[in-house]
């Protein structure tokens, strides 16, 4: 007997159908007839040469840019909606091919340039020499092992905390956004934060182009710096990050300085200031020396015209000294000058007593 339903009753039972044949399928083709609706819906065609299917996601799943003519990969659920098109829900997705991923890129790099995420004036120093580091990686990548090990080489002895994720992948960027929050959240947060990941293909590293996870690097209190892949790649985590390494090696290099280079240079710089040091005690002993010359110099001066004077002083005392005049043949005469009075004639050799018999006024 054929089987008969009501619409709905037929829609449900086929969408049943779907969910137990697919309960999500991977489909890959060319974007057509991209639109967002009223800001809260995506929809777009996925195509090849034989066929199309429609697409439909939510706004917030737009982790990436998506343009007509892009290819994609989507994860998706096959559906027959209510007014019984054929459709399929987007959960994931990702640019398929060299020319989508660049033009992605390029879409989603020029969107957050203009909002200024990639400023020069937004970038932080890095502290000299972190005692504490956070580091979010996978542990089993090479990168890691080679950040850790140069590292320990160059200076050692600090705190790291390390947050072990995904590191391509689709739960890649939600798990390194996660890891960025706890980060930015602990009691105790690393004085850096270091994003790390090796080489690989363009589409290995898309993740490190997620609009979200390059958001959640913009806005990290914490100063952070991202090394992925190598030299020749850039990433927008790269140009969100406040510094940006080459690889996850050279990423060691920019966190601690050599401690070889750093004890030579602390060496050149002692060495330095003994030196200065040397300089400035001969020159001080240089200059204390004239002074002690010009010191005692003035001295001499200040004695020798002490002895001048009084030498003079001598001589003056001495020329009016009255011994001096009597030895010069004047005598000293004491008493009144009146007749019948006596008086006394010092001379330099006796002293006389006499009586006046005269007293004459000189004319």
């Amino acid at each position: 007997m054929t089987p008969r339903f009501s619409v709905s009753d037929f829609l449900a039972v086929v969408n049943q159908s779907l969910e137990v044949a697919f309960s999500a399928v991977e489909i890959e083709g060319e974007v057509a007839s991209f639109k967002v609706n009223q800001n809260k819906w995506v929809f777009f065609d996925l195509k090849d040469e034989n066929g199309s299917v429609g697409c439909f996601m939510s706004v917030y799943g737009l982790r990436t840019p998506i343009a007509d003519g892009m290819k994609l990969i989507v994860r998706a659920l096959p559906k027959v909606t209510t007014w019984g098109k054929f459709s399929v829900t987007v959960q994931s997705y990702h640019p398929s091919g060299e020319g989508s991923l660049r033009k992605g890129f390029e879409l989603l790099r020029a969107k957050l340039d203009k909002e200024g995420l990639f400023a020069p004036e937004r970038k932080r120093v890095l502290p000299a020499i972190p005692a504490h580091i956070g580091v979010i990686s996978s542990m089993q990548a090479a990168g890691y092992t080679d950040f850790i090990t140069i590292l320990n080489e160059r200076w050692g002895g600090m705190r790291v905390d390390v947050a072990h994720v995904q590191v391509q992948g689709e739960a890649a960027a939600d798990q390194i956004i996660a890891a960025i929050r706890y980060f930015n959240e602990s009691e105790h947060p690393p004085e850096v934060l270091a994003i790390l990941r090796g080489g690989g293909s363009a589409d290995d590293l898309s993740v490190f182009n997620d609009e979200l996870l390059v958001r959640a690097i913009a806005s990290s209190r914490i100063p952070t710096l991202v090394g992925v892949g190598h030299e020749v790649d850039t990433t927008l985590a790269d140009l969100a990050a406040d510094v940006r390494a080459a690889t996850p090696s050279n990423a060691a290099q920019i966190i601690v300085p050599d401690k070889r280079e750093f004890i030579a240079a602390a060496n050149r710089h002692l060495s330095q200031i003994i030196t200065r040091l040397d300089v400035n005690i001969d020159a001080a002993q240089q200059e204390t020396g004239r002074l002690l010359v010009r010191s005692l110099e003035a001295a001499e001066r200040r004695i020798d015209m002490s002895l001048n004077q009084a030498e003079q002083q001598r001589r003056m005392l001495a020329a009016y000294d009255p011994r001096a005049v009597l030895a010069r043949g004047y005598a000293i005469v004491r008493g009144v000058a009146c007749v019948g009075s006596e008086i006394t004639i010092q001379q330099s050799k006796q002293t006389i007593t006499a009586e006046v018999t005269h007293v004459a006024a000189n004319e």
